[in-house]
């Protein structure tokens, strides 16, 4: 299918081939009819492309702040790496999507496949929404109209965070799309409008609309204006709307209104703002986010949990339904609006020149017929005769900045799956990989695979292991090998009924391979120790996915899991015993700032100190190790000083926690047989003490594993 993206990096924007997305629970499967072009938004993605890197910084300056914290803390090398990948990294565009249901996700009850629906869908064929973010249109609907849902409920938010009672007087600062619909939304509740903007056809379609505008260019005074048309009193309200740099509108904004008055700001401006305007009115300012409540939150818009009416009366579904109801009887007019409609083939005449053309609202039409494939072919390779031919499953930051550039030149990938379809081909693209799917299970069936990377987020890992070792492919996961122990156990179980078959399982418990680690063990020998491993992870927000116990686990089971596998690499001994205590009077399973203290059958024990409340300049990870009077100290695996070990003092590399390793001797043991890296009774007992540790913080005592 074709979908439109946005190159940051080079400023192109591509009418990309890429697979189509496959329905998922929750969520619908829409084959588009037409989608509107957010002139605004669209247009500033373009722009910021278009822009060197100085304007880019320049536009961008919170941005350039994390950039120089984060040279400091990890180097300008791998800060510069990141910044590059990220720019490179693909946008899909467009938010505003009408089409027809094709395919109807578990979950669904109240729609049907062949339902027309409205969503916040990029400019793709086909697209899959989750149910929450589409609305069924009225039959007496069109699809063009359909198309303003999304946008239309942009400016319906505003107006709701404003509030205003019938006969207030409310100015609308930027007469664009979202511009022109607030002020009618405006209109129809009651209220007397100001509109103001620079473009002249703009202002004319106001004016037929019942709205007083005026264009500040040709010498109307914003601010005596609004108080002449209030004699004296001011503006009730003032919606932004417009997309602007500078610190005039705002400033324009507090001075039109009346004391006590209210600003709601949608569009994007300069916001330094002067006490003095805001203190004097008691002003109230509040930026309107998106389509309306539920925006960003995941278990609203991904898991489908809805907020109760009678609570929350206006979400963004909600928000969506109520356009759609205005459009359907004819008190919103949006057919005026509509500039032109373009195929989807001759998406130029729109991007080529976005924003020039004096352009209302574009929208694109879909063709009817088209290749609806799951999987697409983006290099031409014969895998015929070859051992190690890997297939990959997830395409996200991992696998992007660490598993490919370690495989770089070494690793014959056929296949690598991604949820959208866009990640996965613009790897495929980069690093000559043959299929992009988004459907795994051609990894699973093709019998030249031998190997299946996955990486995808940590709820997904256990049942995907599991259906790869069914299909007789060896197994290499991201850690954790499973986020609850019932998954572990049906693992466990299905590994033992086709071990016969010889198939591996390896973690990415990639710490022991880095050359640190084996310079430590074969200096260290089989003595017992004690390891002191320190983790300062950083603060990462508590709505990230990660500290979601049903998708990420909790960054004890995700990521201290590396240092439980190291120690008792270190040790050469297994886990008896389990202790975690964590900050806080009331510590949860997602926790991340812990201790935890491992007991081992040959007498050596290890405490990991998983902190994320440290500072981002201190080491991000540090080993201590003490035995037989002599002392490791690994900091940040770029330096290892030994302490009492004849002919050795110091190694100093270039950082490397051992993916490479790992990937390598992988890959060379399938091509060639031998050991597998990780005995699998090793994985199964880390696995055992991280759930372990879970375990402990609620009994608050040893665990035995």
């Amino acid at each position: 299918m074709k979908q439109l993206i946005q190159n940051l990096k080079n400023g192109q924007t591509i009418l990309e081939e890429v697979p189509a997305p496959q329905v998922k629970r929750g969520t619908i499967l829409i084959k588009t009819t037409r989608s509107l072009v957010s002139l605004g938004t669209e247009r500033m993605l373009v722009e910021f492309g278009k822009a060197n890197l100085l304007e880019k910084a320049r536009q961008q300056p919170d941005r350039v702040k994390m950039v120089l914290d984060k040279i400091k803390s990890d180097g300008l090398m791998p800060t510069l790496e990141a910044v590059f990948n990220k720019l490179g990294q693909p946008l899909p565009l467009g938010y505003c999507n009408v089409g027809e249901v094709i395919a109807i996700g578990e979950g669904i009850t109240d729609l049907k496949v062949g339902d027309r629906v409205a969503s916040n869908g990029s400019h793709a064929e086909v697209v899959c929404v989750p149910r929450n973010l589409a609305v069924k249109i009225p039959d007496n609907v069109t699809d063009e109209e359909a198309a303003f849902t999304v946008i239309g409920a942009i400016g319906l938010q505003g107006i709701r965070l404003l509030n205003p009672s019938l006969g207030e007087t409310v100015v609308v600062i930027g007469l664009g799309l979202i511009g022109l619909l607030t002020a009618e939304l405006l209109r129809l509740n009651g209220c007397r409008v100001i509109g103001f903007d620079f473009d002249e056809n703009k202002l004319n379609i106001a004016r037929q609309k019942g709205i007083v505008v005026a264009n500040p260019s040709a010498g109307t005074d914003p601010v005596k204006w609004v108080q002449s048309l209030t004699k004296g009193v001011g503006a009730d309200g003032v919606i932004i709307t417009a997309s602007a740099k500078s610190d005039e509108i705002i400033s324009q904004a507090a001075q039109m209104s009346r004391k006590r008055g209210k600003i709601i700001l949608v569009g994007v401006i300069g916001l330094n703002l002067s006490r003095a305007e805001f203190y004097e009115k008691e002003l109230s300012f509040q930026v309107s986010c998106s389509y309306g409540p539920g925006r960003y939150d995941d278990d609203y818009e991904q898991k489908g949990v809805d907020y109760p009416l009678p609570f929350v009366r206006w979400t963004e579904n909600r928000n969506f339904q109520t356009i759609l109801q205005l459009i359907e009887s004819g008190l919103l007019d949006v057919k005026p609006l509509i500039t032109e409609v373009v195929p989807l083939e001759e998406y130029q005449k729109i991007y080529g020149d976005m924003g020039k053309g004096g352009a209302i609202a574009s929208l694109l039409s879909y063709p009817k017929e088209f290749i609806q494939a799951s999987t697409v072919r983006y290099h031409s390779q014969s895998f015929a005769g070859k051992k190690g031919i890997v297939g990959i499953i997830g395409a996200g930051n991992f696998t992007k900045m660490t598993l490919l550039p370690a495989l770089k030149n070494s690793a014959s990938i056929k296949f690598i799956a991604s949820a959208n379809g866009l990640s996965g081909t613009a790897l495929a693209q980069k690093h000559g990989i043959t299929f992009s799917t988004t459907d795994y299970k051609e990894i699973l069936k093709d019998d030249e695979v031998d190997l299946v990377m996955i990486t995808t987020r940590h709820h997904q890992h256990a049942r995907l292991v599991i259906e790869a070792l069914k299909a007789g492919k060896h197994v290499f996961v991201e850690k954790p090998l499973a986020i609850f122990e019932d998954e572990f156990e049906e693992l466990i179980q299905t590994y033992a009924e086709i071990s016969s078959a010889a198939p591996s399982i390896t973690v990415g418990f990639n710490r022991r391979f880095s050359p640190h680690v084996q310079k430590m063990k074969s200096l260290l020998g089989e003595a017992s120790m004690n390891v002191i491993a320190t983790m300062n992870a950083g603060f990462i927000p508590s709505t990230s996915w990660v500290h979601d116990r049903a998708v990420g686990g909790g960054r004890i089971l995700g990521e201290a899991c590396h240092f439980i596998d190291l120690i008792t690499y270190l040790t050469g001994s297994r886990i008896t015993a389990v202790c975690m205590n964590a900050m806080g009077l009331q510590p949860t399973e997602t926790s991340d700032n812990a201790s935890i203290l491992l007991r081992y059958e040959n007498g050596s024990t290890g405490v990991i100190n998983y902190f994320s409340n440290g500072h981002k300049s201190y080491s991000k990870e540090r080993v201590e190790v003490y035995s037989q009077e002599r002392t490791f100290i690994l900091d940040n695996f770029r330096t290892l000083e030994g302490y009492g070990f004849k002919g050795f003092s110091k190694l100093k590399t270039t950082q490397d926690k051992g993916h490479q390793a790992q990937f390598q001797q992988l890959l060379s043991w399938i091509q060639s047989g031998g050991e597998p890296l990780i005995p699998f009774d090793e994985i199964v007992n880390t696995t055992q003490a991280t759930f372990a540790a879970l375990r402990s913080l609620k009994e608050g005592a040893w665990v035995v594993v």
